[in-house]
């Protein structure tokens, strides 16, 4: 039996017509991609010329109930999905496979890339929607069409007003947090990126017990927001550093006077969400995985999970999240050194809707892509590194000891250069090299400045500890010659303020998480006080980016660009709309809320 932590009774219809099974009808001609990988399928084929039963019928599978749109996943694109459904006047589930609802969204920043959303234009922000398409289409290029760009563009602002009028969401500006390629038409140094504002957990009574913990915890008695974290880093050096690790305490102290539970970041957004979802009568269905998409005619009318099969009138939304935990799927679409041990992706992401998509005739676009950043591998838990690798007094170096990179340029393209280069000038670990100086002044994930690293980093190879740059080097093996000249180098870079080599601290955007009080650049300052410290750095992701064709209104696409009826797709099972790049903090959540809108408001 599947299991729901929603009182809220499911709506059953007759049963099903019996005729109809789980396989779709056969696309005459399938590509040679359709058929590359699927075992499934595969297996299927041998099953049936074996005269084994393809599937089981809808007479073989208890009806567990039936609405006009079921939703595949509790993610910020499926509760979007699901709260957007209900308010127009549709009945709506949401299955989920974990055992707790929010996905990867709840453990994230929650950062949203919205342009022109109310939130940034009450702000003052500068934006308009011909800013926008310029800067989005800079951007993505070709990739991605320019109507699922538009589409995108225009129900964005739309997606974030509907949301805070049917939910206890709101939303803050991150303000400072530059577009990630501010040079480029239509780019805002200050940013367009919005994070959710300060939930009290309480609100969900017992149905808090059911969130999906954060990435990382917040500090202790501390509340804290995504835009905090760069200031918390510099709390040693800064006043406004200290200003805000100041306010975050009395924040924390506050809640606890008030008995709140506090929610900030993914967390805030993943439950506002379920809020909304509560009071709208949407039940969420947990510990119910999709196991395969249930067709008719052709038409997609509902989704097979264990113990049975829940009808949809109008369509299933498919927001399972990406493959990021899949180790078949990434090996098949990636490139090596690939696997599932570095992504801070929901370890539920294991492909699931992309899959039962494929089963059905869809087409699949960007599998070989993610959302790419360096992490540190640390024996719990992959740390995917930002302000680590851009805060003066550090550097990245590649088994020859040579700087590759501008380590203080978008994550996705610190990762992207990582596997370009890697074959014949291996950078696949790189290395992040400090000194005491670095590590006096900053924090670096949730250690203090001063405080000691702890010993199973040292003792897992994540990070290494020398007194000379020599002794560095033999310790990460690379060529001791070779690391002294990289950071000589540095060093004359970093007293000029002009990275002359790979042009860090050129955009605005490298700015964003370093130390104003270094001058004349605040991304450069040299290493000269030992003890040196080397971290190694793997090619992390906070989920990949490919999955299902869809279009404009989300409708999902077989390879010759028809419409498969009935399916829908969002999020991290769709192949995103930013396409091989990145254009703002949130590149990720923004377009998933946003599709997951316009799935809904299609049906």
């Amino acid at each position: 039996m599947t299991t729901t932590t929603s009182t809220e009774p499911a709506r059953p219809s007759p049963s099903p017509n019996a005729s109809a099974s789980l396989s779709p009808n056969p696309n005459p001609g399938p590509t040679r991609r359709q058929l590359l990988g699927t075992a499934a399928a595969a297996g299927l084929a041998v099953a049936a010329a074996a005269g084994v039963p393809q599937a089981a019928h809808a007479a073989d599978l208890p009806l567990l109930g039936t609405y006009d749109v079921v939703v595949v996943g509790s993610g910020a694109a499926g509760m979007t999905a699901a709260l957007t459904a209900a308010k127009r006047g549709l009945t709506c589930v949401v299955l989920e496979k974990a055992p707790t609802f929010g996905g990867s969204a709840a453990r994230s920043g929650a950062g949203i890339w919205i342009p022109n959303n109310s939130v940034i234009l009450a702000a003052g922000v500068p934006d308009t929607p011909a800013k926008a398409a310029a800067y989005l289409a800079a951007v993505v290029g070709s990739d991605v069409s320019a109507d699922r760009q538009a589409a995108f563009l225009a129900n964005g602002p739309a997606m974030i007003s509907f949301v805070m009028a049917n939910s206890p969401l709101r939303f803050r500006w991150m303000e400072g947090y530059s577009d990630y390629y501010p040079e480029l038409p239509g780019g805002l140094p200050n940013g367009r990126s919005i994070e959710p504002d300060y939930l009290d957990g309480n609100i969900l009574g017992a149905e808090l017990a059911h969130l999906n913990p954060p990435y990382m915890e917040v500090p202790d008695g501390m509340v804290v927001f995504s835009a905090d974290y760069k200031w918390l880093a510099l709390s040693a050096v800064s006043a406004k550093g200290l200003a805000v690790a100041t306010e975050c305490l009395a924040r924390g102290t506050k809640a606890l006077a008030l008995g709140q539970t506090p929610l900030t970041m993914g967390r805030s957004l993943a439950a506002g969400l379920r809020k909304g979802l509560l009071d709208a009568g949407v039940p969420v269905r947990l510990n119910t995985p999709l196991t395969d998409l249930y067709v008719e005619n052709g038409t997609v009318t509902g989704a097979v999970v264990p113990g049975g099969l829940y009808r949809a009138r109008r369509g299933v939304i498919v927001g399972s999240g990406g493959f990021e935990h899949n180790l078949a799927m990434r090996t098949q679409y990636q490139q090596q050194p690939i696997g599932v041990d570095w992504t801070v992706g929901a370890k539920e992401n294991t492909g699931d809707g992309i899959r039962a998509g494929q089963r059905v005739g869809a087409g699949l676009a960007l599998m070989e892509d993610a959302w790419w950043g360096p992490a540190i591998p640390l024996p719990d838990q992959p740390y995917f590194c930002l302000a680590e690798r851009t805060l003066p007094g550090g550097l990245l170096v590649n088994a020859a000891g040579r700087r590759f990179v501008n380590e203080a340029g978008p994550y996705s393209d610190v990762v992207h250069t990582m596997y370009e280069r890697n074959p014949t000038d291996p950078d696949i670990p790189a290395w992040l090299i400090t000194d005491q100086n670095y590590r006096n002044r900053y924090l670096f994930k949730d250690i203090a400045p001063t405080f000691v690293l702890p010993d199973d980093w040292y003792t897992s190879g994540a990070a290494k500890k020398a007194w000379t740059l020599d002794a560095l080097a033999t310790a990460i093996g690379v060529p001791s010659a070779a690391l002294r000249t990289t950071v000589d180098r540095f060093n004359v870079l970093a007293l000029q303020g002009k990275d002359t080599d790979f042009h860090r601290g050129d955009s605005a955007y490298d700015h964003y998480y370093t130390d104003p009080s270094v001058l004349p650049n605040s991304c450069l300052a040299p290493l000269w006080l030992p003890p040196y410290y080397a971290f190694r750095i793997v090619p992390g992701d906070l989920g990949t980016k490919g999955g299902l064709r869809t279009d404009a209104r989300a409708r999902v696409l077989r390879e010759d660009g028809t419409v498969i009826p009935g399916l829908y797709a969002a999020g991290n099972a769709s192949a995103a709309v930013m396409g091989h790049s990145y254009a703002g903090a949130g590149s990720t959540i923004g377009p998933a809320m946003t599709f997951g809108y316009i799935a809904a408001r299609d049906l």
